[in-house]
């Protein structure tokens, strides 16, 4: 406005509200290729979650009748008879050595893939950090086929006297007691083995996550009087638990799917066979089973009872998972 001297004055009434720079498609430009972009992104995520929902559907449809049509407790019973008119079958064996097989994994894994993690990122000169990362990455490019193999002929054989020791010292407890199965293709054999093969995924997560730890706070840690583990107990391992949480329930889900090493390796029991809590007996987990009878599935029913089986697995992987996103959102929660 303007005053009775002629001099203008500034207009103190509030300004009108604009649009937020941030309002509307996020920080978008209106270009066209960010719309693109948009879009694609956006149909990719989408597409994501039809696959999933038709892979849903079509194991439900196939095995809901197959589980109708079934004479004993699909839950808790260890029968696996679908040869006959008659189906019969449960996967409480499938269940136990599907879930032992990946904790064992897991136990063996996630300390020693943390430990390695450390070491490259907090110990480790500079001109050995990045080979050495390199090498426990190239454990993710062997195929499965050459773990099992090698698993089967070679590493099963160097774990009989570990095998020995333990059913020795704790035999008298269920998970070591001792069986008839071979030693070298006993559930251990292949947890350890499975270990091997989550490692890089354990490690290269970890050592991604310990490596954005603030260098303010170690430095503040150390300036404090802290020893190196000190700074990496207060300060390292805390900022990265939640990547150590998901690259464990990642390695998990890994474990819990690997067919073709655990199909060469393990001893499949005949049927009729005696339940055990023993990590050293045989048996199948719920993809080698699929996998060992694939060409089997000659009558609907029949194959109904594996996909109901595997329907069973992707459940577990989907539970998996929930855990793993609960813990870290909560951990995220915790320290903000």
């Amino acid at each position: 406005m303007t005053s009775v001297t002629g001099v203008s004055t500034a207009d103190n009434s509030p300004a009108a509200p604009g649009p937020s720079p941030l309002s509307g498609d996020g920080a978008s430009t209106g270009r066209l290729g960010d719309r693109l972009f948009g879009g694609a992104a956006r149909g990719a995520g989408l597409l994501v979650i039809v696959l999933v929902v038709l892979i849903a559907t079509f194991l439900l449809s196939q095995a809901v009748p197959a589980i109708a049509h079934d004479k004993a407790n699909f839950l808790t019973s260890t029968d696996w008879n679908v040869d006959g008119d008659t189906l019969r079958f449960g996967i409480a064996n499938l269940l136990w050595v599907t879930v032992i097989s990946s904790v064992i994994a897991l136990l063996i894994a996630v300390p020693l893939g943390v430990g390695v993690a450390l070491f490259i990122t907090q110990y480790s000169p500079r001109w050995l950090a990045r080979p050495a990362a390199s090498l426990v990455d190239l454990l993710a490019a062997v195929p499965s086929i050459v773990y099992g193999l090698w698993g089967l002929w070679v590493f099963g054989a160097h774990l009989s006297g570990i095998q020995h020791v333990l059913q020795d010292a704790l035999g008298w407890f269920p998970l070591f007691s001792d069986t008839t199965v071979s030693e070298g293709g006993t559930i251990f054999v292949v947890g350890v083995v499975l270990a091997i093969m989550v490692l890089p995924i354990v490690t290269a997560i970890s050592r991604e996550v310990f490596a954005q730890t603030p260098v303010t706070h170690k430095e503040a840690a150390l300036a404090l009087g802290a020893t190196r583990w000190e700074m990496i107990r207060t300060t390292v391992l805390p900022f990265g638990r939640p990547g150590v949480i998901s690259a464990s329930m990642l390695a998990l889900g890994r474990a819990l799917g690997e067919t073709v090493a655990v199909l060469i390796i393990l001893s499949a029991l005949s049927g009729g066979t005696a339940w055990s809590w023993s990590i050293f007996n045989g048996g199948e987990t719920f993809a080698s089973k699929i996998a060992n009878n694939a060409a089997e599935f000659d009558t609907p029913q029949k194959a109904g009872a594996f996909i109901a089986a595997g329907l069973v697995l992707f459940v577990l992987t989907f539970v998996v998972n929930a855990i793993a996103r609960i813990v870290i959102e909560r951990r995220k929660a915790f320290t903000e």
